[in-house]
């Protein structure tokens, strides 16, 4: 199942608090994990951070939308109790709260226009099922993937030669080679014998991984791998890594494990994606903080 969204979790969590008198964060979350009958696989799923659980996220936004709107308050940190108020909304039995619920209270309402938001999830209109963090973690995730797929485009559209050396910079950039700068090298055409790119593990050589480079619009079969894994053999060498724009057929994953050689498949999509991480023909434009308040635990990660 999919996990609610937070505004679903504002009722079972402030009926929770009331029953258990004082609940605290990481019980609330294992209550309602539980209430749910969520799989372990689903209590463990991360935003696209990888910082926060999907749930760790939800339930605390529940609680600090409560708290902003005096249904629960916070008498030390960490731990939610019920306000008269919230207790006199319960009292009501309502079939649900969410922020248009909440916005009966002014104290609500104030916290709202305080945000100086400009996302309707916060100004009224159609109200968002997302988190604030999983709003800001979404539009960074929908910006990089855009950034990424330009990037594959732009790689595709340079020459081979370009594509080799960006290959083996990549490559130096994960760490291999060392701290040598003469570690690497991209081969002559005329006698590649099937290598793109070499680089020594070691400042002497004693140790050499091999590189292929396929530009390439299809993705890559078996018996191109077949070839890479000869050319290694060749050079009397175990280690190769085989990079492409496009990607591998199920037959050429399946090869790389039958085989003594340890040959390592990078698609484009992993190629762009480690380009990301190690910040490879990119720059940073701007970037954006969030903080968390450590005198209590009003507003939550």
């Amino acid at each position: 199942m999919s996990i609610p969204s937070y505004e679903a979790f504002m009722l079972p969590l402030l009926k929770l608090i009331d029953k258990y008198a004082s609940l605290n964060r990481s019980k609330a979350i294992e209550l309602i994990a539980d209430m749910l009958n969520l799989t372990d696989a689903e209590r463990a799923e991360l935003l696209p951070s990888g910082k926060f659980t999907i749930i760790q996220s939800r339930v605390g936004w529940a609680r600090t939308y409560l708290k902003k709107a005096g249904l629960i308050d916070y008498p030390q940190r960490g731990i939610a109790v019920i306000t008269e108020r919230g207790k006199e909304v319960l009292s009501k039995n309502p079939t649900q709260i969410d922020n248009e619920y909440l916005k009966q209270f002014s104290e609500f309402v104030d916290f709202l226009k305080a945000s100086q938001t400009q996302d309707d999830s916060l100004q009224g209109g159609n109200l968002s099922t997302d988190t604030p963090r999983e709003l800001l973690e979404s539009a960074h995730e929908q910006l990089k993937n855009e950034v990424l797929a330009e990037l594959i485009e732009k790689i595709k559209s340079g020459s081979p030669d370009s594509f080799e050396k960006l290959v083996l910079k990549v490559v130096k950039k994960l760490g291999y080679g060392g701290l040598n700068k003469d570690a690497g090298y991209v081969t002559q055409k005329s006698n590649d014998e099937g290598i793109d790119a070499v680089i020594n593990e070691d400042i002497l050589g004693l140790d050499t991984i091999y590189l292929q480079a396929k530009r390439w619009e299809g993705n890559i079969s078996r018996p191109e791998i077949q070839k890479f894994a000869g050319a290694l053999q060749g050079k009397r060498s175990k280690k190769g890594i085989f990079i492409t724009t496009s990607d591998f057929t199920s037959e050429a994953r399946e090869y790389v494990k039958q085989i003594d050689a340890k040959i390592i498949l990078v698609s484009g999509k992993e190629l762009v994606k480690y380009m990301w991480d190690y910040n490879i023909c990119l720059s940073t434009t701007g970037t954006y903080e969030t903080k968390k308040i450590e005198i209590d635990d009003d507003f939550t990660e």
